[in-house]
């Protein structure tokens, strides 16, 4: 991890200036590499060898009140610019999130809880296209974590405004106007501090999303929802998650969705998993079709070095019955952080 000089946050959020002058924080970069080599049996996979950074900024600080100001912004492959987020930790409250419609906010965080080794089952490069919940993670909005919840409780609370729409900067409008307009998501964790079961994890989330029916596509709004649960003993974690999209257009009624996975920690660095997901597509005119992923995962982790295999297979990849969409293939990854 490199250390940059201090700034005041100030500088990373001129919007809050005006609340109160801050102290000095730091700014922190990180990175990794992930390089990879990839078969498909009934494909042509092409060159196999694949690679892909990862760099990270954050920085944090605190306002003269007492309130926390925290930034993230990560880059992916080529300096990708892939998410951003500001936090405000209120310590009355809790935390508010600002998010330029990354991933792995509001129902988004959800979409495969299952343990696993490495990826999820459809996630390790074979191409799936599977479809999961998202609600409005992909615009940008607003999250928000209270404080004052239960113990082993955490409910986060999601808001994004025309979330089809691009983001806006701090000076420029997005422009444009996608189908969807408000959308709001509500998020449940709890853990064995609430549940009262050592190793026992439940979750929940729920979406609504508002859309803009005069589409020619929309029939009504969309709703997402899903709930899941883990089981830690020993080396062993158990989960299940069901999920359903109710997408109401005029060729897609819902998406049904269900996973389930085991890992098994062998040692301290070693673990080894299986992952099944079935997501069935309900169409309106056209016959329902259920695609399905399932993998074998191993993980080595040695430092800053993890070594990753997956061995696994689709059928009906893209929701379609050609002989095309029936995949299988293997990866192997090695992963350095810095």
């Amino acid at each position: 991890m490199n250390k940059l000089t201090k700034i005041g946050v100030s500088a990373l959020c001129g919007s809050l200036a005006s609340i109160s002058a801050a102290n000095a924080g730091d700014l922190a970069v990180t990175g990794g590499i992930d390089m990879s080599w990839i078969a498909l049996s009934k494909e042509n996979t092409g060159n196999p060898i694949g690679m892909g950074s990862n760099v990270g900024f954050s920085g944090s600080g605190e306002l003269d009140n007492g309130w926390g100001v925290a930034l993230s912004i990560a880059y992916t492959n080529k300096a990708n610019y892939s998410s951003s987020n500001v936090t405000v930790t209120i310590p009355s409250m809790g935390d508010v999130i600002i998010t330029q419609g990354g991933t792995g906010t509001g129902i988004d965080r959800m979409d495969d809880k299952t343990p696993s080794a490495w990826e999820e089952a459809y996630g390790w490069g074979i191409s799936s296209g599977v479809d999961t919940v998202s609600g409005a993670s992909g615009g940008a909005g607003f999250e928000f974590t209270p404080n004052m919840m239960p113990d082993g409780l955490v409910a986060r609370f999601s808001y994004s405004p025309n979330f089809e729409s691009g983001s806006s900067n701090d000076k420029v409008s997005s422009g444009g106007n996608g189908a969807g307009t408000d959308g709001w998501d509500v998020t449940l964790d709890a853990s064995s501090d609430l549940t009262g079961v050592e190793g026992l994890n439940l979750y929940g989330g729920y979406s609504s999303l508002d859309m803009d029916t005069s589409s020619a596509l929309q029939t009504d709004d969309k709703i997402e929802w899903t709930v899941g649960a883990s089981y830690a003993m020993g080396g062993f974690t158990l989960g299940y998650q069901f999920s359903v999209e109710d997408e109401k257009s005029t060729t897609i009624d819902y998406y049904e969705n269900s996973a389930y996975g085991v890992s098994f920690n062998i040692n301290d660095n070693l673990t080894l998993s299986y992952n099944n997901y079935q997501s069935e597509k309900n169409n309106v005119t056209a016959a329902d079709i259920e695609m399905e992923a399932s993998s074998i995962q191993l993980a080595y982790t040695m430092g800053g070095m993890s070594i990753r295999v997956a061995d696994g297979e689709v059928d009906n990849a893209l929701y379609s019955t050609t002989t095309v969409n029936q995949k299988d293939g293997r990866v192997v990854s090695v992963s350095l952080a810095f």
